[in-house]
Order: structure tokens, then sequence, then C-alpha cells
């Protein structure tokens, strides 16, 4: 069964996080934060959107259905935002797991570096 609690715990102590200074960043008390750590009671939708802001995890990780990091893309153009999506998608496909680059892949790494060389 998943431990909301531990990986909450977790990802504070994985940032060097007390729950004081959590608090001043999510907006909830030291014993509220204590009581999601203990499982005695669940944080809600904007609450846990603010944890996984905070720690850069996905939603999905935060509540243990997946145990992937999340990507943020905020901040970047449209086109920076297609670039990084590009490589996310070819670079998890376990049929691109041969030596080197595919063509695609090189063609994503070439936009890649013309994209975030641009000057702004």
């Amino acid at each position: 069964m998943f431990d909301f609690g531990k990986r909450l715990r977790e990802l504070r102590e994985q940032h060097h996080l007390s729950q004081e200074a959590m608090d001043k960043i999510i907006g909830r008390s030291k014993p509220v934060i204590s009581s999601y750590e203990n499982n005695l009671k669940l944080p809600t939708l904007d609450v846990l959107m603010s944890i996984a802001a905070l720690y850069n995890v996905s939603l999905d990780y935060l509540v243990g259905f997946e145990k992937k990091e999340m990507v943020s893309v905020e901040g970047l153009t449209e086109s920076q935002k297609g670039i990084i999506h590009s490589l996310v998608f070819e670079f998890h496909d376990p049929k691109q797991a041969a030596v080197g680059f595919s063509e695609r892949q090189q063609a994503i790494m070439s936009e890649l570096m013309k994209e975030f060389s641009k000057k702004r």
C-alpha cells in the first residue's frame, strides 16, 4: 500500500526543508504538515499542486501512481516546449535504445541546440 506521508517526508528531507520552512512556502501550518506526513490528514488538490510544484514532481508521483519526476517547461517559448516534449518522448521509447542517436534523435538535438542558442 502506498504511503503518502512517507513520500512527502522523503521529499521534504531530500530538499533539506523543515516543516516550518515548508509551512511558509505552501501556506499550511507545521501541525498540518505533520498530520500529512503521519497520514492523519490528506491535503486538498490545491495543496497537492503546491507541493508538487515545490518539489518539481508530478501529482501522479506525489500520490503514488507513477514514480517519475516532472519536467518543468515554465518560461519557455512554444517552440522550446515542443522540442522538450519531443526529447522526452523520443528518449523514453525503449525501441530507440540502440547505440548512438537515430536520425530523428539527431534532428531533435540539432533543433535543441539552434533554439536554445538564440538570443532573447
